[in-house]
């Protein structure tokens, strides 16, 4: 079975066509199931963050060209479209990847802890929904204690910078003494919490959190002493605010440079600073051209994150290592697994012969044979049955010029070694 792992990320796609290509949560139990019954996979899952879009794939080793044409088709793309930003990695290769990834190595922000818990997500679903089986099962949780061993044992997680803390960052850039500064946080999950906290820390006291539940944006909101709001109430507020982060997982913009416009007709000439993280995007990419407007996507933290990555340089080649390690241990256990499937094979079918002879040596006793007689009858039977088909195959390999088969049957049974013991006689003892 072949390990195939293809996608998408920061490095080979901007956010344009990234959102193009990203799964809306209402759509991935769909797309698991397409993508299994259409490509060749046995097994599958999808990782689908504002930085990238992977598919894990367990399956046929000449699947890929499928996997494409669907992906492409899902999202109602041209296959071509994707075929230069793509990337593929098979075997080997995959199984490092999806270590690197769970680690954060593979991330915009070097070391970033939240991709674990995404990748965590995206197999816990997967496996929910029976896409994935046991190699997928034991390459993920490899993956998830490679990357538990490189948070503890490197300093890859130190002062922390992730896209939420670099969105902030930049907002220094336009509003130097943020206490006086209002801020909108548009969606509550993970992300925005890091970005509440961070502005907090930042100075920013007064707090807007909008999401299509209320309950949710109010707890998040309450614990920074903000005001929870809903999504429809964005336009009713947007005048009001100086700072508007957003991060949800809308199919759709969430916030259009119509509203903003009017909204800036109340500012007076007041900036607004906006940082989309989404993956589609919330915010209208138009809003952009507004005066007065400085709107920027994830994409635009690269500078902020460079920094990140010189810093954690040490510890990023410490955590190489340990992937390697991890992925060297992986195969080994991949291996060793297969081994024991194959003897298992190998002894059933022994017993199966042995089972046979027996029977046949039994039925002779019953008839009266001579014991002595049908005992050596069925050591000579069992022998010449468990000796043929090893016999035909090794003659058969030495003829087609692979004599590497007999090395390993004398290795396998020890042969050089017992010839030297059969040369051991009770008088040279």
């Amino acid at each position: 079975m072949a390990l195939l792992t293809l996608g998408i990320n920061h490095r080979t796609a901007p956010v344009e066509l990234r959102e193009r290509v990203a799964f809306t949560p209402e759509r991935m139990v769909e797309a698991l199931a397409e993508l299994r019954a259409t490509t060749g996979a046995t097994e599958a899952a999808i990782l689908s963050t504002c930085n990238r879009t992977e598919l894990y794939l367990a399956g046929d080793d000449d699947c890929a060209p499928q996997v494409l044409r669907w992906l492409a088709g899902f999202h109602g793309l041209d296959a071509s479209e994707l075929e230069e930003v793509l990337y593929t990695h098979w075997d080997t290769d995959a199984v490092r990847h999806i270590m690197r990834v769970a680690s954060g190595l593979d991330s915009m922000v070097l070391g970033e802890p939240q991709i674990l818990g995404q990748l965590k997500d995206a197999y816990a679903l997967a496996r929910e929904k029976g896409a994935t089986g046991s190699f997928l099962s034991r390459l993920f949780e490899q993956a998830f204690s490679v990357a538990k061993r490189v948070r503890t044992q490197t300093a890859i997680g130190e002062n922390p910078v992730s896209v939420a803390y670099a969105a902030v960052s930049m907002a220094h850039h336009i509003f130097s003494d943020m206490s006086r500064n209002r801020a909108l946080l548009i969606g509550a999950g993970k992300t925005i919490e890091l970005v509440a906290r961070h502005l907090a820390d930042a100075g920013v006291r007064d707090f807007l959190v909008a999401n299509r539940t209320l309950e949710r944006a109010q707890v998040l909101a309450e614990s920074h002493n903000g005001r929870g709001i809903l999504l429809s109430e964005i336009p009713d507020h947007l005048a009001e605010v100086d700072i508007i982060i957003s991060s949800t997982a809308s199919p759709l913009p969430i916030l259009g440079k119509g509203a903003v416009e009017r909204a800036l007709k109340h500012r007076k000439h007041r900036p607004y600073f906006m940082v989309d993280i989404a993956v589609p995007r919330d915010i209208e990419p138009e809003v952009a051209d507004l005066a007065d407007v400085y709107l920027y996507t994830v994409d635009d933290l690269r500078h902020v994150i460079e920094e990140n990555i010189r810093s954690r340089e040490g510890a990023a080649r410490e955590a190489e290592n340990l992937i390697t390690a991890g992925a060297q241990d992986f195969l080994a256990q991949l291996r060793a697994l297969d081994a024991v499937s194959t003897l298992k094979q190998f002894r059933q079918r022994a017993e199966t012969l042995r089972d046979l002879e027996t029977e046949k040596a039994l039925r002779a006793l019953r008839n009266g044979g001579d014991p002595e007689t049908v005992l050596r009858s069925l050591a000579r039977g069992l022998t010449n049955k468990l000796l043929h088909e090893p016999s035909v195959q090794v003659r058969k390999a030495t003829a087609e010029g692979r004599p590497e088969v007999t090395e390993w049957l004398r290795e396998l049974h020890q042969l050089e070694a017992r010839e030297a013991e059969a040369d051991i006689t009770p008088e040279k003892l």
